[in-house]
């Protein structure tokens, strides 16, 4: 890696780790458009995943007494079921319709949220619904680590809290991209361009995710709804953009 090459690394690493700590995921979302500029998109895929894993556990001792562990179990089982089959389908499927098809999404949902007047507290579906969600996150976490955006989504059909909504997300995360990067690892993609990489990430990720950390401390329900929903609309488009 060259120097500006490892600059750019840096940089979306610390953007990354901050977006972490304050929402408990979106390292993937943050760093995907910057990284996707200086390395290959399977060496960005894999680095997403190690640096996601590593802002999760510096916050995880933030919200372990949060956890609910039956309700975060019915999302993770199938999540990690949904993995491989992401791991699988990744060296198959173009990388531009991919982006564009996920920022879609995020622009269309984030944008209704931010433009509606009344809440919603949906419990439709129950369980499987949650399970079915799950299974959909985990195959994005395979592909490109970005299996948080759909439970995000899905916490905030449900009109979870602060607190209730991070528990699932965030330790959802962990459990699935652990298990993605061990797929990765098992699949030949944890190569030597992703160790080197990584030395000039995760100083940025760490760094970044104890000052997101700081920040979500002082943040109240609403506040932290709309700042997910502006980090998914701006990530959405960053994602199109890139892809143009």
């Amino acid at each position: 890696m060259g120097s500006e090459q490892v600059a750019v690394v840096f940089v979306g690493a610390l953007a990354g780790g901050i977006v972490n700590g304050l929402t408990g995921f979106g390292t993937a979302l943050t760093v995907l458009g910057i990284w996707l500029y200086a390395i290959p998109a399977t060496v960005a895929a894999t680095l997403v995943i190690l640096c996601s894993i590593a802002s999760q556990l510096q916050t995880l001792p933030m919200i372990w007494r949060t956890i609910l562990w039956r309700r975060v179990l019915v999302f993770v089982v199938p999540g990690i079921l949904g993995v491989p089959i992401g791991t699988f389908i990744l060296p198959h499927i173009d990388p531009r319709l991919f982006r564009i098809g996920v920022g879609g999404f995020l622009i269309a949902y984030s944008a209704y949220v931010l433009a509606r007047r009344v809440e919603i507290k949906s419990v439709w579906g129950g369980g499987p619904a949650d399970g079915v969600v799950g299974f959909a996150g985990g195959i994005l976490g395979g592909i490109a680590g970005l299996s948080g955006v759909l439970p995000a989504v899905w916490t905030d059909v449900r009109g979870w809290t602060k607190e209730e909504r991070r528990a699932v997300v965030q330790t959802f995360n962990i459990a699935i991209l652990s298990f993605a990067l061990v797929s990765h690892a098992v699949s030949g993609l944890f190569t030597r361009e992703v160790a080197v990489a990584a030395i000039a990430a995760l100083p940025g990720t760490i760094g970044g995710a104890r000052i997101g950390a700081f920040i979500y401390r002082r943040l109240a329900d609403r506040s932290y709804q709309r700042i997910i929903m502006m980090l998914l609309l701006l990530s959405g488009i960053a994602l199109i953009w890139t892809s143009l």
